[in-house]
């Protein structure tokens, strides 16, 4: 018998993790069952208020921001089918990506591809286009099978390719405005070892290997240090290797490269550079010097992700393959010419094509850039002097990450925006699912 959630008066401020985003919401709840959620929606769509599920905060918009009633993700996590013979795993919407590639582990299974952070929701990562780099998919949302989704009339609705498949097609990426996740279903592989290959290059170097990496490797992950001409490339191989034959970095480098220098020294070097600009491009080429080449193989999860303890700030932009490296040249040549001081590398990663509307790879091969500034830095100079670069470019902004993009600019850049905003006026008729970053971003 399912207990029932009565709502709750709430003073708690919700925050985003980086501190950049907050709300206080009238009711906060923690559902613990698909009736729960359905209850909490009809109870804002009779009482003409909001509600919103929000996961851990990890998107630097306001996208999850509750207006009214706050549902906690919480009660509604674990793994609740595995099936090996159709090669999926259905979980529910709350779990943490962390969690899911444990337990997928566990049964000797793995997601095909995923980014560097994993402490996200599935609902969260996948409703923002989350992604990796390279592989047959990079993006969360591309390697769903199902998903269930409580509409803003209070019907849970369940769909796939072969059930309500048009709204399957467009809820894979649904920004939170078609309904509530509660469940999402995975295609997955069987549990696979990649081999790392870490190492410095030059700006020249990385940029002339740059296509040649990306068609050997399966995955490719860049980062230029600004102010400087040094790159870390990151490629990843698929092994052959059974697991438990793959051979980790020993637990000293481990600490040394994860721990030390990418959070506690890196965390100092930012703090240092906040307090004192101008010393941030001489900390960048001491940092750019002190890295350091490595080869380790591990389980695909452990090393997709990586831990980030320093807190930032981040936009990130996906503009057509084929003038990414053209685009990120003119990035430098705007960050040279200005007067910012920028203390973290800027990202750069690849993804092919997928077929989910509001993706930020529908229908092209993408290069993505990424920007961040530290959490307690005014992101607005820096960020607001790349825009008009990436926009002009055909840069689609992660919904997730900061940008000033409205609905009005933002459709021209989707083929099936129109589509997707039939979905919503078809699923939250009545906008119960709406907030102001929504509003913005889609329109009332």
């Amino acid at each position: 018998m399912t207990t029932s959630v009565r709502p709750t008066a709430s003073a708690t401020t919700w925050r985003n993790w980086s501190g950049l985003e907050e709300a206080t919401p009238v009711v906060t709840e923690t559902p613990v069952s698909v009736e729960q959620v359905v209850d909490a929606v009809r109870r804002a769509r009779e009482g003409g208020t909001t509600v919103k599920m929000a996961g851990t905060g990890h998107s630097f918009t306001a996208i999850a921001a509750p207006e009214h009633t706050l549902l906690r993700p919480e009660g509604l996590d674990g793994v609740v089918a595995v099936d090996h013979e159709a090669m999926t795993v259905t979980a529910r919407a709350g779990t943490p990506l962390k969690d899911l590639n444990l337990a997928l582990e566990r049964q000797g299974l793995s997601l095909h591809n995923m980014g560097d952070i994993a402490e996200q929701t599935l609902a969260g990562a996948t409703s923002t286009g989350t992604h990796g780099t390279g592989g047959v998919a990079a993006g969360l949302a591309a390697q769903l099978a199902a998903l269930e989704l409580v509409t803003g009339t209070g019907e849970v609705l369940r769909a796939s390719a072969d059930e309500n498949a048009d709204v399957f097609d467009v809820a894979r990426v649904g920004l939170g405005a078609l309904g509530i996740l509660t469940s999402l279903t995975f295609h997955v592989e069987p549990l696979f070892v990649i081999e790392a290959h870490e190492q410095p290059m030059t700006w020249d170097e990385a940029l002339t290997s740059y296509d040649d990496m990306v068609g050997s490797a399966h995955h490719v992950d860049m980062y230029w240090f600004p102010h400087t001409d040094r790159m870390m490339v990151k490629q990843n191989h698929r092994t052959d290797l059974a697991p438990g034959e793959q051979e980790p970095p020993s637990a000293f480098a481990a600490w040394w490269e994860d721990e030390l220098m990418s959070n506690t020294l890196f965390g100092a070097l930012c703090r240092v550079g906040s307090r004192a600009p101008g010393l941030v491009p001489r900390i960048n080429r001491v940092a750019g010097r002190a890295l350091s080449e490595r080869r380790y193989s591990d389980l695909a999860h452990r090393v997709f992700v990586s831990p980030r303890r320093v807190r930032f700030r981040e936009m990130e932009y996906a503009v057509p393959r084929e003038v990414g490296l053209d685009v990120l040249r003119e990035c430098r040549q705007a960050i040279e010419a200005s007067d910012w001081r920028i203390a973290f590398p800027v990202e750069i990663r690849t993804a092919r094509a997928d077929d989910v509307p509001m993706s930020t790879s529908h229908g092209r091969d993408s290069f993505y850039l990424a920007f961040h500034v530290p959490h307690d830095t005014d992101h607005r100079p820096y960020f607001g002097g790349l825009e008009p670069i990436l926009r002009e470019a055909g840069g689609r902004p992660h919904w997730g990450k900061v940008h000033t993009r409205t609905a009005a600019d933002l459709a021209p850049a989707y083929d099936r925006f129109d589509d997707f905003l039939a979905m919503r006026d078809r699923l939250d008729p009545d906008r119960v699912f709406a907030n102001p970053y929504l509003r913005r971003v889609l329109g009332p």
